[in-house]
């Protein structure tokens, strides 16, 4: 008899395994994780009760018999909420909500892609928009970025070339407001040229706008779909204003996208009651509890900053944000931090290297992610000084820190 193992039927396509969980590392700047302090907890309590009191009986129904593009009342405030912010001129009927803006990526990309095809992305960008096209064998490209975005004279000429090639990306990705990694805002006149060349060159733009809640200063250049919702498909969240696990995003659209988007969300509907007590909370509150929890932000903003230049000094070039939750630096060239990066978290220090935040990772070797947002003020001037030491150890970067010149 044949030995029986699960592994000879594993798809041959699939991912390395994921690790077993072990906990959180003790400095923590990693992932989207959001200021625990801010989430309110007994607000969030009281809009449960009253939203499961009033509409409760209609979780007997798929999509609580609003249908497929989710919660009518939240759609609703979505719609509000982006004409209010972002310019944005939409209907309820005009949003998809989804389990969090991964999935709204991921119906997006099955709308879009097929194997074969051509995306443009930033150099620089979100580390999962990366590793989503690749498992779908797309070819990447990244566009070159400056402190205001995506530079159109790189892009432009990466469409040239493309088009002389017979090639159509089938979209551009963007993060034009408060990008990640670098925290940058793209201005309006780049904006304008960013739709045009999408116009000259017949390429889509998916505007992914996770972070604009939490920009800091006020009156941002609109969204790109507010300038032309002719070939913009816009992607948000309140995993960021509100609370990363409550797993509800959102998609933007016309409908010839949309009912494809739609086609293709076969999970009979995102969480109901998440959509339920996001609606009765933000419908409220939404302009207090951003503000707060942007002042909490900066705040701790200001912890890191002053803590990097005090541990590391002009060994760091630091890319301050113009809002969000991360701050992307950059060490000397010679540095690559993948040579200390599980070193550092097995001391219980984790950061993001900077090559999982490229289309080219070997040109971020030097660059690293760090989300400020989840740890204590003192924890972060804590885990800043451990991070100096272990890169010390191992780079002999930096020199100096506090302006003490460390020997080995």
């Amino acid at each position: 008899m044949t030995e029986f193992r699960y592994k000879d039927a594993f798809s041959a396509n699939g991912p390395e395994p994921a690790a077993r969980f072990t906990g959180l590392p003790k400095y923590n700047f990693v992932y989207g994780h959001n200021d625990p302090a801010q989430v309110p907890t007994e607000a969030l309590a009281e809009a449960a009760a009253r939203a499961i009191r009033e509409n409760g009986a209609r979780l007997a129904m798929y999509h609580l018999g609003d249908g497929p593009q989710g919660y009518r009342p939240l759609r609703d405030f979505v719609a509000r909420k982006l004409g209010a912010t972002r310019g944005i001129s939409c209907t309820a009927d005009d949003v998809v909500l989804t389990s969090g803006s991964l999935q709204g990526m991921d119906l997006v990309n099955a709308t879009f892609l097929d194997a074969g095809d051509t995306a443009i992305l930033e150099d620089f960008t979100y580390g999962g928009a990366i590793g989503k096209l690749q498992r779908l064998g797309v070819e990447v490209i990244g566009a070159p970025l400056d402190s205001d975005g995506i530079r159109m004279d790189a892009l432009e000429t990466i469409l040239k070339d493309l088009a002389g090639r017979g090639v159509t990306p089938k979209f551009i990705y963007t993060i034009p407001t408060v990008q990640n990694p670098t925290g940058s805002v793209m201005p309006l006149a780049r904006r304008r040229q960013l739709l045009a060349l999408s116009a000259e060159y017949g390429v889509p733009i998916i505007e992914d706008e996770c972070y604009t809640d939490l920009a800091w200063e006020e009156g941002q250049p609109p969204a790109l779909y507010a300038l032309d919702p002719s070939r913009v498909v816009h992607i948000g969240s309140f995993s960021k204003s509100l609370a990363p696990a409550l797993r509800v995003g959102y998609v933007v659209g016309g409908w010839d996208v949309l009912s494809r988007v739609l086609a293709r969300k076969t999970d009979a509907g995102s969480p109901a009651i998440e959509q339920m007590v996001i609606a009765e909370y933000f419908g409220a509150t939404f302009d207090q509890h951003v503000a707060s929890l942007k002042a909490a932000l900066r705040r701790k903003l200001d912890v890191m900053v002053e803590s990097l230049e005090r541990e590391f000094g002009t060994s760091a070039e630091l890319f301050v944000p113009k809002g969000g939750i991360f701050l992307w630096l950059k060490l000397p060239d010679h540095v690559d931090v993948r040579t200390f990066a599980q070193s550092a978290l097995d001391q219980g220090v984790a950061f993001n290297p900077g090559p999982e935040w490229a289309c080219d990772p070997d040109a971020a070797k030097s660059y690293m992610r760090l989300c400020f947002a989840l740890p204590a003020e003192h924890m972060i001037r804590e885990g800043v000084a451990e991070l100096a030491r272990i890169c010390f150890e191992h780079t002999g970067v930096p020199e100096r820190r506090g302006n003490v010149q460390q020997t080995s």
